[in-house]
């Protein structure tokens, strides 16, 4: 039976605290969210600084388990999570949206969305009603069945309709509803006492198929259907032992003979009868005349030589011995076994007739809100529609088993995929339609299930907290805003907080613009000891907003402006011109690169910018001076986004090797006609020249690998030299650096 998912009760978090220690790689990691103040934050988090470990440690958190360290396992791990209370975080209330995952499918839990919450509990608990029912009808059974160990719903299903199907209606209650009116005919019950497994093991049932069970059987009701038509009382089929038993009982029992009166027999012979002891004995007499005939006798221990095999078919002939008038109906055993239930039946009337009205009840309530369901647009479909909607997927989807599972009968929903292109549409199984999607269209799947699982705790009205771990990674742009407008409709709900992690930047930046603000923002930075989360910086054109403004000021961004100046001047200009010629001698090594002041570089900003209120503290200083000092000073910044720390780096990077590479030449004419590709022009030059020296010609070719894309931007796209480690960087710098 699919239940709500579970709430737990007075938590609503205000505050998030959380201190980290030797999980997952995260050496120490303390930091504080308020949110009273915003539902939603965003991490933007360098590769290989903390993103992954900390979603891992919130999906421990979520299945209520402890974080560990996989490289170290003995470190001591350190993992409290609180709210502002101090209150634990309930794992209830922790949901970790991981990358993508093709094979996430619907869970049970998810499944609750399906159903209207009223049509569900009313179906659940008129089921439940029919199971206590059933639980009781089955109890008496088995007591009536003298005890069977079989499992009683199949035997009666199987008996009756020859399934055993537990789908709905199942076929225990169409059994039990077949026969009701042949059992409203029978006059009594008269395999009520016979033990059940004593006739139907399996082992004994096999052996009345044999050959000479069948022709010792045969010849045994020959000669006892002899018997009976000889006999004065018994008729067959009329009025057998049974029959003139239960009239002696049933006399007695309503006081006939006590009144005096007499029972009178037809036969050869008239016999009067005034007790019940002499018709008993009457009864049991005529009985006896047929079950000592010798050749019925004989008959009989033809029957016990079939059976004398092993212990189970020798405890069948004792209990048959003792039981001699049935052996006449196990000439057909089916017929046999409906008779025996229905004597069950019959003996437990009240409880058939509960266990039957209560069917009829539910199965009459069940149609009603089958049709109910069908006509609703559930929530699971509204999750569906939002997809169909809002993602570019070449498939549609929709509920297929969606009234079963509205009412219980199945726990998992089976989606079905339409395929469309401009030549019409075909349903698809998800294994074949995985087979024809790009690996973007696949990761759209992935997005519903994703859908599910928040709706569900919408549904439920339960406060979560989403751990959502670059969901959107790797997505085209179209799916991706998507993501990122639904992320946003969420976070606009009353129960929802998030922490949105991310190594993306476009995607950090994307998300700020839409519904996180500046203050929502952070950036991880990490040095040898520790991890800290700080407030972020040049999110949205970091040219304009942060380094403009400290040009004069602040050396690293100076530096770092320089590619956005020259950017700008070859937008506007052309590329002969006097200030881009000049800034190209601060990003590649020229005659003049030694010798270019900031007092110069002031100009060139004023000449782009107009008249200048500041001017750079002593102008007359060498601005390449001020590039290797401020690169040195970078080797001691602590790892984060640093973007500045990554330009400085790779700039000061590029004129060292070509300064290196330059004097190794010694070519004056060859510099000065290079116009592009300088770095790679002089490499190869220099591999020509002194091809042995392998280890500087590595640390070169690493240069002009890494710098290019870190020098030539601009103030629109900056995402690969954010994205990337600053680490590398500064190694590369102490390399190109030794080259002296």
């Amino acid at each position: 039976m699919i239940r709500e998912a579970k709430v737990p009760k007075k938590f609503v978090m205000k505050k998030l605290s959380v201190e980290l220690q030797y999980c997952y790689g995260i050496k120490k990691l303390k930091f504080g969210l308020d949110f009273s103040q915003r539902k939603a934050y965003a991490v933007y988090a360098p590769n290989g600084s903390m993103k992954t470990s900390l979603a891992e440690t919130f999906k421990n958190i979520a299945e209520g388990t402890q974080p560990r360290d996989r490289i170290f396992p003995k470190r001591p791990t350190v993992c409290k999570i609180t709210d502002e209370n101090g209150a634990i975080l309930p794992k209830e209330c922790v949901l970790v949206l991981p990358p993508y995952d093709e094979y996430l499918s619907p869970t049970e839990k998810t499944c609750t969305l399906l159903v209207n919450n009223a049509l569900r509990k009313e179906c659940e608990k008129l089921l439940a009603d029919l199971e206590k029912s059933k639980e009781t009808f089955l109890k008496a059974m088995k007591e009536q069945s003298g005890g069977s160990k079989k499992d009683l719903e199949s035997e009666i299903a199987v008996t009756f309709t020859k399934t055993d199907d537990r789908n709905w209606p199942p076929s225990f209650y169409r059994a039990l509803d077949r026969i009701k009116n042949e059992l409203k005919d029978e006059k009594g019950a008269p395999f009520a006492e016979v033990a059940y497994d004593s006739i139907f093991d399996e082992k004994i049932l096999a052996a009345l198929q044999t050959k000479d069970f069948k022709k010792a059987i045969q010849d045994y009701i020959a000669r006892y259907n002899e018997l009976l038509a000889a006999s004065n009382y018994f008729k067959k089929g009329i009025f057998e032992y049974y029959n003139a038993s239960q009239i002696a009982k049933t006399l007695a029992d309503n006081g006939f003979f006590n009144a005096k009166h007499t029972v009178t027999l037809n036969a050869k012979e008239k016999t009067e009868i005034s007790t019940q002891k002499q018709l008993e004995d009457l009864i049991s007499k005529e009985l006896e005349n047929i079950t000592q005939d010798k050749e019925l006798k004989s008959k009989f221990v033809e029957i016990k030589k079939a059976f004398e095999k092993n212990v189970t078919l020798r405890d069948f002939i004792s209990y048959i011995s003792s039981h001699e008038s049935l052996l006449p109906h196990l000439a057909n055993i089916d017929l046999f076994k409906e008779k025996i239930w229905k004597s069950y039946f019959k003996k437990n009337e009240s409880l058939y007739t509960n266990i039957l009205e209560e069917y009829h009840k539910v199965k009459s309530r069940r149609e009603k809100i089958e049709e109910q369901a069908r006509k609703e647009q559930t929530q699971w479909e509204a999750a569906i529609d939002l997809f169909n909607d809002r993602f570019f997927v070449p498939f549609a989807l929709e509920a297929k088993n969606k009234i079963a599972v509205t009412l219980g009968a199945e726990n998992i929903l089976d989606l079905g995929y339409t395929f469309k292109d401009d030549g019409g549409a075909a349903q698809v199984e998800k294994e074949d339609l995985l087979k024809s999607l790009s690996q973007g269209e696949k990761k759209a799947l992935y997005i519903l299930n994703i859908i599910f699982e928040i709706e569900v705790r919408r549904h439920s009205n339960q406060e979560t907290l989403f751990v959502i771990d670059d969901i959107a990674d790797s997505f085209d742009y179209k799916n991706k805003y998507a993501i990122i407008q639904y992320l946003q409709e969420i976070s606009e709900g009353p129960v929802f907080k998030q922490i949105i992690l991310t190594h993306n930047f476009d995607f950090f930046r994307t998300v700020n613009s839409r519904f996180v603000d500046y203050e929502g923002c952070l950036m991880a930075s990490k040095d040898s000891t520790k991890i800290e989360l700080v407030p972020a910086s040049g999110i949205r054109n970091i040219f304009v907003n942060d380094w403009k403004l400290n040009f004069f000021k602040d050396g690293k961004k100076r530096i770092a402006s320089i590619p956005f100046l020259r950017n700008l001047i070859e937008f506007t200009r052309e590329q002969n011109d006097a200030d881009y010629i000049k800034l190209t001698s601060l990003l590649h090594w020229k005659s003049d690169s030694p010798s270019i002041t900031q007092s110069e570089l002031d100009t060139i900003y004023a000449n782009l910018f107009g008249k200048l209120a500041n001017s750079f503290p002593n102008s007359g200083t060498l601005v390449i001076d001020m590039i290797r000092q401020e690169a040195k000073d970078c080797l001691k910044a602590p790892a984060a986004v640093n973007f500045e720390n990554k330009i400085v780096l790779s700039i000061a990077i590029r004129l060292a090797a070509e300064q290196f590479m330059a004097a190794k030449i010694a070519d004056a004419p060859f510099l000065a006609s290079i116009t592009r590709n300088q770095t790679q022009k002089l490499l190869a030059r220099f591999q020509e020249k002194h091809g042995g020296n392998v280890a500087a010609i590595k640390t070169l070719r690493n240069v002009a690998l890494m710098t290019p894309e870190n020098i030539h931007l601009n103030a629109f796209m900056y995402e690969p030299i954010l994205d990337m480690s600053d680490e590398y960087l500064r190694k590369l710098y102490q390399e190109v650096s030794a080259l002296k």
